[in-house]
């Protein structure tokens, strides 16, 4: 399900608040997938490890130089942690593999209207996998105890190609002007 707000439109949608520790069950369930997938901290928040990083190159229509054709990583958080607000210069596919849902808002480079996205199981309204046209800022953060998703960027990913909002002042500024509740995932 894809909803859109622009500065002048209705406020971004608001969390419960809850300072509750996660079940028993949703923890030793994180536990596990920390471990068995060797996940580990991601600067942009929650944790990560890359799966696959294609041998294939390919050169970029923007002159970035050549990438690997495709990357792809495991990304989780929980309950209570977020992916900041950022931009990759390359399409991104998220994947929801567990738990959820997942709430992905982007933005386009002007930050005109912030999209929510929710990953979920799907059905009528949700839907697994949502994409992230390249150069477009994103947000993510789940709904409920936790979520594993995938992530899967091409041309593939390379830190160079990476920004955080919050480091791009001309960006900074414009995100000022939108919902109190979308610069708290900065």
């Amino acid at each position: 399900m894809t909803t859109a707000s622009t500065a002048s439109a209705s406020p971004a949608p608001r969390r419960p608040e809850t300072s509750r520790p996660l079940d028993a069950h949703a923890r030793k369930r994180l536990d596990q997938l920390i471990s068995l997938l060797a996940l580990e901290p991601h600067p942009e928040g929650g944790r990560f490890r890359q799966t696959f990083r294609s041998t294939s190159q390919v050169a970029t229509a923007d002159h970035r130089g050549s990438r690997a054709s495709l990357t792809q990583i495991y990304y989780l958080l929980e309950e209570g942690e977020f992916g900041r607000w950022h931009r990759v210069r390359s399409d991104e596919v998220w994947h929801l593999y567990e738990g959820g849902p997942l709430e992905l808002l982007v933005a386009p480079p002007d930050l005109s209207v912030v999209e929510h996205r929710v990953l979920d199981a799907a059905g009528p309204e949700t839907t697994p996998v949502s994409v992230v046209p390249a150069d477009w800022w994103q947000a993510a953060r789940p709904l409920g105890a936790y979520a594993l998703a995938g992530c899967t960027v091409a041309p593939g990913f390379e830190f160079e190609d990476f920004a955080f909002l919050s480091d791009e002042p001309h960006a900074f500024e414009s995100f000022g002007r939108l919902d109190p509740a979308y610069r708290a995932l900065l």
